[in-house]
């Protein structure tokens, strides 16, 4: 259980690798880079993906999927989009395997070798844009409104579960549209989707803002993001949308006729999260005595547990548990009645604590004398005595899960907010930067060669410049040259 998980104020790192695993929500994988993610870990994300989901349904997109490998041929076809993956490129080059000549191993076959190589879908731009090609021909064929769930492959180096891996899930939207204008409000649209998601289900604040030059999406023309604070003081890029312009229409020639008979390429977009929202939710939340999920997307919101020495009791129990669980049922609340004999309701404690579950509620024999239950918030790692015969359960119940979502996301927006400071000078951005950490709101002059500069000697980046940036004058904190607003400065993962 928790006993020996490393503190997060030791070792961050190690604290979070070790949550990961001894949570079961996922482990290394045989091959390098690649994690195997657990029964339970899963479970989080299906929740998070059917909550998004139906969210893309609102806004009106529909759900398809293409192919995972990419003809090489198309990623040259959009220079900078080319340059962007090139380093992180899986490639087929190879279409089957044969026996070694002393038959004790396989071999690749030289005589399969493919005429063109084939990528793995490090992203899908390039792919869906060629088949939008095929889909578009009039005005009255836009908006085309398109998201698919799917995995990537981008060639990791330096892995850490969830939040780099050489696989990952995720989902990537990519729609079409007959203006600018059109494309710009849908690329916005969907910011605005993932920051209620992030604020709302994850209760995880975030910042939402527009990419630099330097850390944009390559192959778009500007990449809005929202970005979150870990308890560590790293920032973390938690959702993107980017506005590609005409870059990716001319690039696969996706033109469409116009209302007045014209001919005319189509704007574009895309969008994406990955399970590296999992990432995100262990680290903005959990503490040194295991997981803290917002009730939200807790696969099991209640759980309930036993404490008996006899059947008997064991029983009377369980009718018990079974009333209550059909009243919280009823009210779409999550529960699970832990009746397992192969392990005591101390170890079922510290298990359900490992693993974030919000409300334990734990009932004796003498609660049932006394019609009473006892409740613990993971959260804050209290307990009280609730007398049943006081309260509606599934009320109760309903109202406290309400209360934990909105405790956790308060605790982290008042972290943010102590973690994002001004600075003014080039030596207050240093001394904060390796003393404090966090957001740094601090002047910048602009340019690409001024950024890069800051990054080399500090390893801070440009998260975002807010799109609730306030006209300011001021100097560079580097160069001293004028500025015209303050971005928002970090270390992230």
């Amino acid at each position: 259980m928790s006993k020996g998980l490393p503190k997060r104020s030791e070792d961050y790192s190690l604290w979070y690798n070790e949550l990961v695993k001894r949570a079961d929500l996922a482990e290394n994988s045989a091959v390098r880079g690649c994690m195997v993610i657990k029964p339970y870990g899963y479970s989080i994300w299906e929740k998070m993906q059917a909550q998004l989901d139906l969210m893309f349904k609102e806004t009106g997109h529909s759900n398809a999927y293409f192919p995972l490998f990419i003809p090489k041929s198309f990623l040259s076809k959009e220079a900078s989009h080319i340059e962007g993956f090139a380093k992180e490129c899986a490639v087929v080059t190879h279409y089957r395997l044969k026996n070694s000549e002393d038959g004790k191993s396989v071999i690749v076959d030289p005589e399969a070798k493919l005429e063109e190589e084939l990528i793995v879908r490090p992203t899908s731009e390039t792919v869906i844009w060629s088949t939008y090609k095929n889909w578009i021909q009039s005005y009255r064929d836009l908006p085309l409104l398109v998201n698919q769930w799917a995995n990537v492959v981008r060639w990791e180096m330096r892995t850490r579960l969830f939040l780099r891996t050489t696989e990952f899930l995720w989902q990537e939207g990519h729609t079409a549209h007959a203006t600018r204008q059109e494309a710009i409000d849908e690329t916005v649209q969907m910011l605005n989707v993932y920051a209620e998601f992030a604020e709302t289900f994850m209760a995880v604040p975030v910042v939402k803002g527009v990419k630099s030059a330097n850390e944009r999406f390559a192959g778009a023309e500007d990449t809005y993001c929202i970005e979150a604070m870990m308890q560590d003081g790293k920032a973390l890029q938690a959702g993107t949308s980017h506005f590609l312009g005409q870059n990716f229409a001319k690039a696969f020639d996706v033109k469409f006729a116009t209302k007045e008979g014209g001919l005319e390429h189509v704007w574009g977009t895309s969008w994406g999260v990955s399970t590296r929202l999992m990432g995100a939710l262990i680290m903005a939340h959990s503490d040194d005595s295991g997981l803290v999920l917002p009730p939200k997307l807790a696969p099991i919101q209640v759980v309930i547990i036993p404490i008996y020495k006899t059947d008997e009791e064991f029983d009377q129990i369980t009718e018990k548990a079974k009333e209550i669980t059909a009243k919280l049922k009823s009210k779409g609340i999550s529960v699970h009645f832990d009746k397992r004999d192969t392990h005591k309701p101390g170890w079922k404690f510290a298990e359900y604590e490992l693993k974030g579950v919000p409300l334990r509620i734990a009932m004796g024999p003498r609660d049932l004398e006394n019609n009473t239950i006892e409740v613990a918030r993971r959260d804050t790692l209290t307990k009280e005595t609730v007398d049943l015969a006081q309260i509606q359960i599934e009320e109760y119940v309903s109202e406290m899960l309400d209360l934990i979502q909105k405790t956790i996301y308060q605790k982290a927006f008042d972290f943010r907010t102590e973690m994002t400071t001004e600075a003014n000078t080039w030596d207050e951005f240093l001394d904060l930067i390796e003393t404090k950490g966090g957001f740094l709101s601090a002047h910048w002059d602009g340019t690409s060669e001024t950024e890069e500069k800051i990054k080399e000697l500090t390893k801070a980046t440009i998260r975002c410049i807010p799109l609730d940036q306030k006209e300011e004058s001021g100097k560079c904190i580097l160069t001293g040259n004028p500025s015209k607003g303050r971005v928002l400065f970090a270390r992230a993962y």
